[in-house]
């Protein structure tokens, strides 16, 4: 009787179990296929919306050359896409920026029996280059209609500016001493710096950048970006925007005109990259 009685107890402990055990792996299951049907949903209406001319991706990498209205800059750019119309950005610009007022005056001289043909720039006192490092936002205005078209999309933000003013020589040949030697401006030394009749050009590119000096300041940015890629990985744009900078001290370029703080710019980029 106990052996019965203890079989009867097994058996049934056994079926409790296998039924719990079909039950959890049926649910398991159960989880499995909805996940997948919604991962299937999801991809389907990914592929629509890519077909209708969305932008669909993870994130993006872009670089970008820019033709300032006073000179030029390069930057890299990184986005992560929020929602189908918003995208974080960051962004590193490194450019140089050249006063308006600037201009070349060719010069001829004789070195060594050769005649050797250079350029200066009358008056300046320092080349002004510049690093920025940013953030922003952008908002796709206008998909693309189809993978043809053109995606129109806003970008606004801003940053920290890193001005560097790198001080601009000139070789001259020395009345006093008949040596051709390269000089800077440094205030005091107007009858040499500023006399036309004894400036050969400019001096040689990598002078001065151990002199840089630094001058913080602050950014912002913003632009309408033309993204006329054929395929979502690829991003291919044309940007056309505005720059604003602010500098804690004058920027001194260009001797007899005023120093600024504030700069303004316009500009049109080339943009190239991919997307994930």
């Amino acid at each position: 009787m106990e052996v019965k009685k203890l079989f009867f107890i097994t058996f049934v402990l056994g079926s409790v179990v296998v039924s719990a055990q079909q039950k959890v792996q049926s649910t398991s299951a159960d989880t499995k296929q909805q996940k997948k049907n919604e991962r299937r949903d999801k991809i389907n209406q990914l592929i629509k919306q890519e077909e209708e001319g969305a932008l669909i991706y993870q994130k993006q990498s872009a670089f970008g050359f820019k033709f300032n209205t006073d000179a030029w800059s390069l930057f890299y750019e990184h986005g992560k896409y929020k929602t189908i119309t918003k995208t974080s950005l960051w962004w590193l610009e490194f450019g140089e920026r050249k006063h308006p007022k600037e201009e070349k005056v060719p010069t001829l001289s004789a070195s060594g029996g050769f005649l050797t043909i250079s350029s200066y720039i009358y008056g300046k006192i320092n080349n002004f280059y510049y690093l920025k490092a940013g953030i922003g936002q952008q908002t796709l205005i206008g998909g693309k209609g189809n993978k043809n078209g053109v995606a129109v999309s806003a970008i606004y933000g801003g940053g920290f500016s890193a001005g560097l003013l790198k001080p601009y020589y000139i070789e001259i040949q020395d009345p006093s001493t008949n040596q051709r030697e390269q000089i800077k401006y440094t205030g005091s030394n107007d009858a040499l710096f500023l006399d036309p009749t004894i400036i050969i050009g400019k001096g040689s590119f990598g002078k001065g950048f151990n002199e840089i000096k630094f001058v913080p300041g602050v950014h912002a940015r913003t632009a309408l970006r033309f993204d006329y890629g054929r395929y979502n990985e690829v991003l291919s744009a044309l940007e056309v925007g505005v720059n604003a900078e602010y500098y804690t001290q004058t920027m001194p370029m260009l001797l007899l005109n005023p120093e600024k703080k504030f700069f303004f710019n316009a500009y049109i980029a080339l943009v190239f990259g991919k997307r994930k």
